[in-house]
């Protein structure tokens, strides 16, 4: 019976296996008459192309040619990073400046390999055929070659000018996501100064982050940005009007940023008159601070409405300075870093400047650097005073080592002078811009659009 019953399995499955013969051959022959039509030939062509393309997108990653950022062939401050493509001004009297990618690249980006002590390269390269590891940091990036050292706030805030100027002219639009900052073609990774790196935060709305190129070697993979603006002149090309728009707008960035009060509750009573005696501590600090005190202070009791407030910026916030600087009509302090704070006076404020032997006589150019960011803020600066006598060097044939951070002496009476002279015309600038004037509805109207950004065709 077992026997009977497995026969008959076996033959009931041969059978079941015969039905299902007829249309499985009748699908085969569909299939290749199909194919003979050729309708599954686009799919084979697709296939074949896809091919084709990623033939061609290794062939672009393996054609990427690194450069150095620095080119050796040239010798002009500005030329050498990048040297490959020209920068513009865009509109006309803006800081010159690359747009990245842009027609001036082909539409490639901006791709940056930065070993750790060494220069860097860049290449350029289309966003779909990156260098082989790259990464793409995406949104903008705000790209700086300068010669000078981002901690030093005067080559700091020369560096961050033109960004200010070309992120406002831009409706405040395109806000940084990271800084790439090189120095004669080499990455920083050490950052700017805590002052710079605030002031860029109240300027553009975003914390300053540093691209530090982490893990970076020569053949490394490369860092490649979405968007990149590169400025490589700091402020060459910026007219002047455009100057005073950019300290104007990160003036008026900087106060919104730290809560100062409007400028008119501060400077309400405009009969008042503000004095700020900024004092250093060690280099270039005055040897008797209470007496140059007593001088400034007895000039100011002549002036009604005068008062004096000492201060050292060590033992300030950046927005304690920011609030200070607002309130001060006359800034007198010694050369030096804390100068950089006369950004957040008022315009036609008052500044003078303190430096001790050696500077005048070997120091060239280099110490009017205050006197020229004065007029790029609209501010006034008053005069220098040098002083003449100091300690003899022995050994020292060069007169400003010698001297360059020494202290600074006192001339009561030439002190005396000069600030009853300052004090004066200060007074009476700030008297004859009585409400209602001419002058004080422009200077109105121009705080008032101070934070504002405008569009690209202004």
């Amino acid at each position: 019976m077992a026997k009977n019953r497995t026969t008959t399995s076996r033959l009931h499955r041969l059978k079941k296996a015969l039905c299902l013969l007829a249309p499985l051959l009748l699908a085969v022959f569909f299939l290749v008459q199909l194919q003979t039509l050729g309708v599954f030939s686009p799919v084979a062509r697709c296939a074949s192309q896809r091919a084709a393309v990623d033939g061609v997108l290794d062939r672009l990653r393996a054609s990427v040619t690194f450069l150095p950022l620095r080119d050796p062939r040239r010798k002009r401050v500005g030329e050498w990073f990048i040297s490959a493509l020209n920068d513009s001004s865009e509109p006309e009297g803006e800081a010159r400046n690359l747009v990245l990618p842009s027609a001036a690249s082909s539409g490639r980006v901006f791709c940056v390999r930065a070993p750790p002590r060494s220069d860097a390269a860049y290449a350029l390269a289309w966003r779909d055929a990156l260098p082989r590891g790259a990464a793409l940091r995406p949104g903008l990036t705000f790209v700086s070659e300068m010669s000078y050292d981002y901690r030093n706030l005067w080559h700091g805030i020369s560096a961050l000018v033109p960004f200010a100027s070309w992120h406002a002219r831009g409706g405040c639009a395109a806000a940084p996501v990271r800084w790439a900052l090189f120095h004669n073609g080499a990455a920083v990774r050490t950052g700017a100064s805590g002052w710079l790196a605030s002031l860029a935060e109240a300027t553009t709305g975003r914390e300053m982050v540093l691209e530090t190129f982490h893990d970076a070697a020569a053949d490394g993979p490369a860092a490649c940005f979405e968007e990149a603006v590169v400025f490589r002149r700091q402020m060459e090309g910026l007219t002047r009007e455009r100057l005073l728009g950019a300290f104007d707008f990160m003036r008026c960035k900087a106060r919104a940023h730290c809560g100062v009060a409007d400028v008119d509750a501060l400077r309400r009573d405009r009969s008042a008159l503000r004095v700020t005696l900024l004092f250093r501590t060690g280099a270039r600090a005055f040897k008797d601070e209470a007496a140059v005190a007593r001088v400034f202070d007895k000039e100011c009791a002549r002036v009604a409405g005068c008062a004096v407030t000492a201060a050292r910026t060590d033992n300030l916030t950046f927005c304690d300075q920011v609030k200070l600087l607002s309130a001060t009509d006359v800034l007198i302090t010694p050369h030096g870093a804390q100068l950089t704070n006369l950004l957040f006076m008022e315009r036609n404020s008052s500044i003078m400047e303190f430096y001790p032997l050696g500077w005048r006589q070997r120091a060239g150019g280099g110490q009017f650097v205050y006197r020229w960011m004065a007029d790029r803020a609209g501010m006034r600066h008053e005069g220098s005073w040098w002083d003449p006598n100091g300690e003899p060097c022995p050994g020292s044939p060069d007169i400003l080592s010698c001297f360059k951070n020494r202290q600074i002496g006192l001339d009561e009476a030439y002190f005396a002078q000069w600030a009853s002279k300052v004090f004066a015309a200060a007074k009476e600038r700030k008297m004859g811009g009585a409400v209602g004037a001419p002058q004080e509805q422009e200077e109105r109207r121009r705080q008032a659009s101070a934070c504002g950004c405008k569009s690209a065709a202004s």
